[in-house]
């Protein structure tokens, strides 16, 4: 560490956990794990539908200022999905179209920004997914200091470098290495739960009864 650098080496991503991952909505994810691992007011800026399923490569950056960014893209790999913990701060934009296009030269799959991102419309023409806290028009400062690969926060959300970073229309969720295999049987199984009641409404045995016994509890009704 100096005057505020620190910049750490890859983790080695977890393939296997993140081919079983991919595809699974992140509400379901969410769900299946407490409803607690979600990236609060960390949307989607991308018009079109988009979907990833990642290795986390973090990076945080002093309020408005992407110098580490550049950093990081220098020593990101194909999979990763850049995570960017920018102070909650959307007055400048951190991400713009051409870091974009780095990005997907070097291979990373997805962008998420606690930020601000600009030149939104090149996300949806490069089909490049993105969840940031705003958008600015305005740029970035390019001073430090800053860090690569060590846990960060984005929207209330701890992630470590090689969590597995799930994104889709509804948010962003991280999954911690250590939870990784119990999140696919745990996800998995609510899909399947979910699968069935959905198809118990449209063919007319879906029980309702549940929600009277619960008002009964608490004396509602």
């Amino acid at each position: 560490m100096s005057n505020g650098y620190i910049i750490s080496e890859r983790t080695t991503p977890l393939k296997n956990e993140i081919a079983q991952l991919s595809g699974i909505p992140t509400s379901i994810i969410s769900d299946s794990l407490g409803r607690n691992l979600v990236a609060k007011q960390i949307l989607p800026i991308n018009k079109k539908p988009i979907q990833t399923c990642g290795n986390a490569f973090t990076v945080e950056v002093r309020s408005g200022d992407n110098l580490m960014i550049h950093k990081a893209l220098q020593m990101i790999q194909p999979g990763d999905v850049l995570v960017i913990a920018g102070d909650e701060d959307i007055d400048r934009a951190l991400f713009g179209e051409i870091l974009m296009t780095i990005a997907i030269k070097q291979g990373a799959i997805a962008c998420v920004v606690d930020g601000a991102v600009r030149d939104t419309d090149a996300f949806d023409r490069e089909s490049f997914p993105c969840w940031a806290r705003g958008i600015s028009l305005r740029g970035p400062f390019k001073d430090g200091p800053g860090t690569i690969n060590q846990p960060v926060f984005i929207g209330g959300m701890l992630v470590n470098p090689g969590d597995i970073i799930v994104g889709d229309v509804d948010g962003v969720i991280a999954i911690p290495r250590n939870i990784a295999s119990s999140a696919i049987t745990l996800s998995k199984e609510k899909l399947r739960q979910e699968e069935q009641t959905i198809e118990s409404i449209l063919n007319g045995t879906y029980d309702h009864s549940w929600v009277d016994k619960i008002l009964k509890q608490k004396g509602a009704i």
